[in-house]
């Protein structure tokens, strides 16, 4: 069975934005089907409310853009189509946390210019602030700011654990790919056994 310490947990949501997982989002032709099909998101506010039943601490990573965007470096294919479909401007609705999985109080939230959410943020300084050495992933998509973003937390030396469904990918076979690929660096776990870990420490 799956062991946690609330106290030194964090779960992290990655890019549970508007404009990315919802069917009208600009991004939405590329996982909004796979999202509503798999319950992701149902999924990651299971988990958020059992973490914060028992103690546990929540983030919220967005990427999101100043008005006119002069802080999109767009040096690659994804961030491009940002710039193309004049997506993620901070301030909007497009930019905003889906409603499911609002940020409570108490709730970190990290507004990131780049496609992860350790670069160039104060995320690390914050989660060991808090004495956090585990972290937990939810969000989209799974093979690219989720995976980057796991991967980094690797590099900080923190155990890492992706979370199989809550999180998404454009593809199921990306899905799939990212999480075989990741048991050699962290561990991949599900909805179902963390829950039960965090309410075995529940007060």
């Amino acid at each position: 069975m799956t062991e946690l310490d609330p106290s030194r947990t964090a779960v992290i949501n990655v890019h549970w934005q508007r404009d990315i997982v919802t069917a009208d989002g600009a991004f939405g032709p590329f996982f909004a089907e796979p999202v509503e099909r798999r319950g992701v998101i149902a999924g990651a506010d299971r988990l958020n409310r059992a973490a914060r039943d028992a103690g546990a601490t929540i983030v919220y990573t967005r990427v999101a853009f100043r008005p006119g965007y002069p802080d999109l470096f767009a040096n690659c294919p994804l961030l491009a189509l940002v710039a193309e479909h004049q997506a993620l401007e901070d301030g909007t609705e497009g930019a905003a946390i889906v409603k499911e999985l609002t940020p409570e109080a108490g709730d970190l939230v990290i507004t990131h210019p780049r496609v992860t959410g350790f670069h160039g943020t104060e995320l690390d300084v914050l989660l060991r602030g808090k004495g956090i050495d585990t972290v937990l992933f939810t969000g989209v998509a799974t093979n690219v700011s989720v995976e980057g973003t796991a991967r980094e937390a690797v590099n900080h030396g923190y155990r890492t654990v992706l979370v199989s469904d809550a999180c998404s990918a454009a593809s199921d076979e990306a899905h799939q790919a990212t999480l075989d690929s990741f048991a050699l660096l962290g561990e991949v776990s599900t909805t179902d056994a963390l829950v039960a870990a965090l309410k075995a420490r529940t007060p």
